[in-house]
């Protein structure tokens, strides 16, 4: 969305040195910002339903790069024996901390986009998705977890589509932030041949999934019910 322009000095036009009114405030880039446990604050303007998406910044261009990665993972770890090795896990690891590294490169460079805050939560439930698969087809997880996991997943891409659509606007909760680490730390060890570790993980990431899920759909409701008035 272009600004509008700025009132050019005159006689009667006091000369502006400040910001323009109505720019968007970046706020200050604490060490706790920076690695995302400082959320205070409105979401960046740029990320906002309406804004332009803004596909070429860095944090896009590791968004494309982890997007890209998936199909190489799915290829290496289905056409292993067992679905775990080093190389699995690593690259599996890589695609999840990217999360974290565009992320951070939006708070250091200020380059947020509409099409990253689309795009990343895709991009995480899809990795989900396929270490479900690959754990579920070599029997490295329990079946039944990984199907409450992949069912919670899926309906999320379709109710979160759906909540945007009637103008709803959810932001990531404690829950959901916190249960990401375990849910894809489960895959990642069951890849490294660390099975138990892997199942305690999964069941904590589970509960907490579970929980944001719930939070989310109540916000979502209440935001659709406001906006329709009484």
């Amino acid at each position: 969305m272009a600004e509008p322009p700025l009132e050019q000095p005159g006689r009667d036009a006091p000369l502006r040195t400040g910001p323009a009114e109505g720019a968007p405030q970046r706020q200050p880039l604490t060490a706790r910002r920076l690695f995302g446990l400082d959320r205070s604050g409105p979401a960046p303007v740029q990320t906002q339903a309406g804004q332009p998406l803004r596909p070429w910044t860095i944090p896009n261009a590791i968004g494309f790069t982890r997007l890209a990665l998936i199909p190489v993972f799915m290829v290496l770890a289905l056409s292993s024996s067992d679905g775990t090795g080093a190389w699995i896990a690593i690259l599996f690891a890589v695609i999840g901390w990217g999360d974290y590294a565009d992320g951070m490169a939006a708070r250091v460079t200020g380059q947020y986009s509409r099409l990253g805050a689309l795009m990343d939560p895709v991009t995480d439930r899809l990795l989900v998705i396929c270490g479900v698969i690959v754990t579920w087809k070599f029997d490295l997880l329990p079946h039944w977890a990984l199907a409450l996991l992949a069912i919670r997943e899926l309906l999320m891409l379709v109710l979160g589509r759906w909540a945007l659509s009637r103008g709803a606007e959810l932001r990531i909760n404690w829950p959901g932030r916190l249960g990401v680490a375990p849910v894809m730390g489960s895959f990642f060890f069951a890849m490294a041949g660390l099975p138990v570790l892997a199942e305690v993980m999964l069941y904590v990431g589970l509960a907490l999934a579970l929980l944001a899920s719930w939070m989310y759909g109540r916000t979502a409701l209440l935001q659709i019910r406001a906006q329709s008035g009484p």
